[in-house]
């Protein structure tokens, strides 16, 4: 997949108040091809992945949703939706998250099963959500991207009564089976959880 140097300069740390006045923006997608669509996330854009890399399913009916897994997508955004949307791939994520600007691509409804897990009962059972950039590359873990997950992330527990725990809001590498190591080391788990639980 695509390589790029590290963005310099991108992840700035806020705490504590100074992180609460950061207003929550998304920039506008008006990219050709970018198709309106009734979303399952107020917020996001939608940009459907192949039939061909999804099953079609209702759930909460037909399958419990009850987690959601992060993912890092170890490729640029545009690339991700790119490989979502080419039926050979045999791969999906529900929704992409764009480094730069936090904005929202959903590309499975969440009544679907993405396959995204690498297991089939896990697919079956949760929300993937994949986020652009590298294991290794911590820039691409801006403000902007903690916080458009972080509101997307809120928003699937809250539609499922998943509580906003790390028992249900896991790691790529913790499903059972798994060889990825993703989100990797880089990832705040306590800043993000901090950002879930925050009211919205």
């Amino acid at each position: 997949m695509e390589r790029t140097k590290p963005l310099p300069g991108r992840r700035i740390l806020l705490k504590g108040a100074a992180l609460a006045a950061v207003p929550y923006t998304l920039l506008p997608d008006t990219r050709a091809g970018a198709r309106p669509r009734d979303v399952d996330h107020p917020l996001a854009e939608w940009q459907p992945a192949a039939a061909a890399n999804r099953t079609p399913a209702d759930r909460p009916t037909s399958h419990p949703v009850d987690r959601v897994v992060i993912h890092v997508t170890q490729t640029l955004y545009a690339q991700a939706l790119t490989v979502f949307q080419n039926p050979r791939k045999k791969v999906s994520a529900h929704y992409v998250v764009r480094s730069v600007d936090g904005h929202v691509a959903q590309c499975v409804r969440e009544s679907d099963i993405a396959w995204h897990a690498g297991n089939w009962d896990h697919n079956t059972r949760s929300i993937g959500i994949e986020h652009e950039g590298w294991v290794d590359r911590p820039d691409y873990f801006t403000d902007a991207l903690y916080l458009g997950s972080a509101r997307l992330t809120a928003s699937v527990c809250d539609r499922y009564g998943i509580p906003k725990d790390r028992a249900h809001i896991i790691g790529h590498y913790e499903v059972p089976g798994t060889d990825h190591t993703d989100p990797g080391p880089n990832w705040d788990w306590d800043r993000y959880l901090r950002l879930v639980s925050r009211a919205w």
